[in-house]
């Protein structure tokens, strides 16, 4: 998958124009690249057009317009498009009320390391979480994490071939899987490969 450039990109004044119709657009995407992992967590699996969205509304909401500030919002967000032979997302626990938050996220130290994703006929491939910086301390974990999913070509080709896909997390605190995922979430996935 290509990365973003900044050609690629809405200048402010376009965006503020169309911005309406692309959010409409990409909510709408994002529904088929969500994956909940029980109660309060979730996979939402990144890709060009999740991307794009997300550097549009950071250029937005700080106003950035120079080359260099628009050049490191990309250069921020294009590790998380997926290259070929991965799939990336974020993880996030989503606990609304602070107090159980902050206990939840104590008692689930290390959860980042202890999800998975599985194709079908496969061991499953515990995903590469947090390359861009440490999301834990010592007293716990983060409620958001980036998480990169290195498949094997043998991998791939079974997903696009019709394998299932499945996702889950074997913490000790929190154990929870979605297997198969709909279709139409391992139909938005495979199209990440291409």
């Amino acid at each position: 998958m290509d990365k973003l450039r900044r050609e690629d990109l809405y200048s402010l004044e376009q965006y503020h124009e169309v911005r309406p119709e692309f959010r409409a657009q990409v909510m709408e995407h994002k529904k088929h690249r969500r994956v909940p992992l029980g109660e309060i967590a979730a996979l939402y699996f990144e890709d060009r057009l999740t991307m794009q969205y997300q550097v549009q509304e950071m250029l937005r909401a700080e106003r950035i317009f120079e080359a260099e500030g628009v050049q490191e919002e990309l250069d921020a967000y294009n590790p998380l498009i997926p290259d070929g032979s991965n799939l990336k997302a974020t993880f996030m626990i989503e606990v609304p009320d602070e107090d159980e938050r902050r206990r939840l996220l104590g008692e689930l130290k290390g959860i980042e390391n202890e999800v998975w994703l599985r194709v079908e006929g496969f061991e499953p491939v515990f995903a590469i979480a947090d390359e861009d910086l440490e999301r834990e301390n010592e007293d716990k974990t983060s409620s958001v994490h980036f998480m990169r999913f290195e498949l094997t070509p043998a991998m791939i080709e079974a997903a696009r071939g019709g394998a299932a896909l499945g996702a889950g997390v074997s913490h000790a605190g929190y154990t929870r899987q979605l297997e198969p995922l709909p279709e139409n979430v391992r139909a938005a996935l495979v199209a990440d490969f291409d």
